[in-house]
């Protein structure tokens, strides 16, 4: 039975994912690159580690919450990485969302290293409220006997889990779910302004609509703050893959720039990958 989890990566969904796996009796190891982050998660019970291979030293379940697929890449590579560290019939879970490539790539070279270290994609849907509740969603790609050892641990910050396939497949499925999620959110963003703009009240209209069959999630949440920092991101790697299948979706080449362009127009900006140490 699994019961020693690391978590690499801190931020608004890592911080709630060690508080939960801590209230479910579990040991925790910890690691960030911000200083801070480490502190907070030590305030909670967690043990702080100087670097990734000592978490996967203290580990038979790493999670891996960074950032970007270069991010993902040095945490499990890197000569300080979690491969360096692991054990046998270890786990490294990937929650961040990446490209299915990127996913394929930390399998072989896991497999390269002899090790017998297995890979998950796990990664997480619902956003930040799902996480600090524990009731994130989460989508699977991988052997179904590794998901299964991995589960008692995943749920305790996950109340839906899905295994969608082999190694990749939740990265996929992730893919396609923030695909429809910034879909709708370029159409309320347009509906919206079309009714200011006839002279109709955004939130009377709103709510009228959430009682209609336009209702969808992120007209459901639309008064909740809306920073969209990976929307980018998210609509790249739909077009990244489906150039790679030689696939035309003029929709999501629109989606791309709608959103872009709502980003410009409140001031958002994306976020950044961070240069290797």
């Amino acid at each position: 039975m699994i019961n020693r989890i690391g978590v690499i990566g801190l931020g608004k969904m890592g911080l709630p994912m060690v508080r939960h796996l801590l209230a479910g009796k579990h040991e925790v190891a910890v690691y960030d690159v911000v200083a801070g982050a480490i502190d907070r998660a030590v305030e909670l019970g967690a043990t702080p580690c100087a670097d990734p291979r000592q978490v996967a030293e203290r580990s038979q379940l790493m999670i891996v919450a960074v950032g970007f697929d270069s991010e993902v890449i040095e945490v499990v590579e890197a000569p300080n990485g979690l491969l360096a560290g692991a054990g046998p019939n270890s786990i490294i879970a990937v929650a961040s969302t990446v490209l299915p490539e990127t996913m394929t790539r930390l399998a072989e070279t896991a497999t390269k290293s002899g090790k017998g270290v297995d890979v998950l994609d796990i990664p997480l849907c619902r956003g930040e409220p799902a996480a600090e509740k524990g009731e994130l969603l989460l989508l699977a790609g991988g052997n179904r006997e590794t998901f299964e050892r991995a589960r008692p641990a995943l749920r305790c910050f996950a109340n839906d889990l899905y295994l969608l396939g082999g190694l990749g497949a939740g990265q996929v499925g992730k893919m396609i779910n923030n695909l429809l999620l910034r879909a709708c959110v370029s159409a309320n963003h347009e509906g919206l302004k079309l009714g200011e703009a006839l002279g109709v009240d955004s939130e009377v209209l709103r709510e009228a609509l959430l009682q209609s069959s336009g209702r969808n999630w992120a007209l459901e949440t639309w008064l909740q703050p809306r920073p969209m920092p990976w929307a980018e991101k998210d609509m790249a790697f739909v077009m990244h893959e489906a150039d790679e299948c030689r696939l035309s979706l003029p929709l999501c080449g629109v989606v791309k720039e709608v959103i872009k362009g709502i980003k410009i127009e409140k001031g958002l900006t994306a976020p950044k990958a961070r240069k290797p140490a």
